[in-house]
């Protein structure tokens, strides 16, 4: 470690150790990390007023910053210097108050005090040898939630009559949940069919909703499915834009008699879309017929389940193979922490386990521990169940489920004023916090007006600083999405950005009128 040197035998490796690169110097780790702490604190105090979407073109940062690295070292008030010049008002500030786009990033001083000390122990916890405390954290973390969530029991690590034969991992995104099960769900159907190897995986087919995240089936084809026999299956408002069990089950029965091996479903909670819930336990009943691994999708509003009025959307899950949930959206745990239970953790490890001579130990040969290197894609692994855990040790079930309850009561704030304008519609129901809402053709106006109008008030909105929303389509219909949750929203927040919505709509209307 060290600097690069145009004179190689300057480096002595037996030189003064006062003189030498010191990376962790405890007295420059105590300034840096105050500094950093103090930036950190004087940023959330003052994101509030920056426009949410930053006013640079591509490749603004390159012409700001040396396109070479430096040689020498600088102060590290120079490198904040430049941070605070350069890089903040090149950031979209996800921790604005006045971020409604996609869904929120939820952030907590607990979730970031948790990742700074696990970056501060920067430990690669693949084995339970490698990182006693980090795999017992992380399995201690799931089965909190778990129990928070009301999961049953087989999905646990630990029970009270010790350890059960289901668990957990947490990993980096949604993405990862799905492809590792995916892989496992493959792989149990190739062996089903008595396939050699992987000879048998043209004949296995998945099926998913068409409003499942697109995430969804490029895992698909990252796993090896033939995409002709990845099935997204058309919704509507008849079914809230949920996925219909008849359906699902005419379309499996099709692909049985056609010689297929139906092998995997994804049944989603709160579409990224629309926000829209699909029967689990129809799904999971549909899926037994055909022995099909049955995966849930919970990445945003598996947090909300927490809640007891919201735990309805997750009953028959008792009945799946899988599911996941990512705290790192609406649980105040900062990117990246989603987290993966499966019924039966063998199923994962039968697909996913690697045990090179260098990583045996005797803890991993007794099997009583979990080794979190076998429920995933990689090796190494970072300390994520740390922050997890402090963030449900620090704030308690009851404010977690408060810091719910508030951003679901504003999100219905935010749709009483749009029902209550008649330019507006509410284009499906709201089952969380997020309102999907559009002006609707009224007058001469077609469909196709109102979507030009539609999107005319997304970009006068994001382009104003003053709020950020996104847009998907539905049913055929431009949608603009307001989503309710950034860690610093408040009531106000959301009045303002309702009034400045009817502004300029106000403004687009007169134009047309004009």
């Amino acid at each position: 470690m060290g600097s690069l040197d145009t004179n190689p035998t300057a480096f002595s490796a037996f030189g003064d150790d006062a003189g030498g690169f010191q990376p962790l110097n405890p007295d420059d780790v105590r300034a840096y990390l105050h500094k950093a702490v103090d930036f950190i604190s004087d940023y959330y105090k003052s994101v509030e007023s920056m426009p949410v979407l930053p006013d640079v073109k591509p490749g603004y940062l390159q012409d700001q910053l040396r396109a070479t690295p430096p040689t020498s070292s600088a102060p590290f008030d120079v490198t904040m210097k430049e941070l605070k010049a350069s890089v903040v008002p090149g950031m979209t500030h996800w921790a604005s108050p006045n971020f409604f786009a996609f869904f929120p990033s939820t952030n907590s001083a607990a979730a970031i005090a948790g990742d700074l000390i696990a970056s501060a122990m920067n430990t690669v916890g693949f084995t339970w040898q490698a990182a006693p405390a980090a795999t017992e954290m992380e399995v201690l973390a799931l089965d909190w939630l778990a129990q928070l969530l009301r999961l049953p029991t087989s999905f646990m690590n630990r029970t009270s009559a010790g350890r059960g034969t289901g668990g957990g991992v947490i990993l980096g995104t949604t993405s990862e949940a799905m492809l590792v099960t995916l892989v496992a769900a493959r792989d149990a159907a190739l062996r089903r069919s008595g396939s050699e190897g992987v000879a048998g995986i043209t004949r296995l087919t998945v099926y998913a909703a068409d409003q499942t995240h697109s995430t969804f089936f490029k895992a698909c084809r990252l796993a090896g499915f033939d995409p002709a026999n990845i099935r997204s299956i058309p919704t509507g408002a008849d079914t809230d834009y949920g996925l219909d069990p008849a359906k699902l089950l005419e379309i499996m029965q099709a692909d049985v008699a056609a010689g297929l091996v139906p092998t995997y479903i994804c049944a989603t909670v709160g579409t990224t879309s629309s926000n829209a819930v699909d029967p689990v336990g129809a799904i999971a009943d549909v899926a037994k017929m055909f022995n099909a691994w049955v995966h849930v999708d919970a990445a945003y509003a598996g947090s909300a389940c927490i809640c007891p009025e919201f735990r309805h959307h997750l009953n028959g899950v008792e009945r799946v193979d899988s599911i996941s949930m990512s705290p790192h959206k609406w649980l105040l745990t900062c990117l990246d922490c989603t987290c993966l239970w499966v019924r039966d953790t063998h199923r994962l490890t039968d697909s996913l386990e690697t045990n090179p001579e260098y990583l045996k130990n005797d803890a991993s040969e007794s099997g009583t521990v979990t080794d979190l290197k076998d429920m995933q894609v990689g090796v190494g692994r970072r300390f994520r169940g740390l922050k997890l855990w402090m963030v449900m040790r620090t704030y308690g079930a009851a404010k977690l489920q408060e810091h719910i309850r508030s951003d679901v009561a504003m999100a219905k704030m935010f749709e009483d004023s749009v029902r209550a304008d008649d330019r507006f519609e509410v284009v499906v129901p709201r089952n969380f916090a997020l309102v999907c809402f559009r002006i609707k053709p009224r007058g001469a106006m077609t469909e196709e007006d109102a979507d030009e109008a539609n999107h005319e008030l997304m970009d006068r909105l994001n382009r104003t600083g003053k709020a950020y929303l996104a847009h998907t389509v539905v049913g055929g219909k431009f949608v603009l999405r307001f989503a309710v949750g950034s860690s610093l929203q408040e009531e106000r927040h959301v009045r303002s950005a309702w009034e400045l919505i009817k502004k300029t709509t106000t403004e687009i209307m007169q134009e047309v009128t004009i």
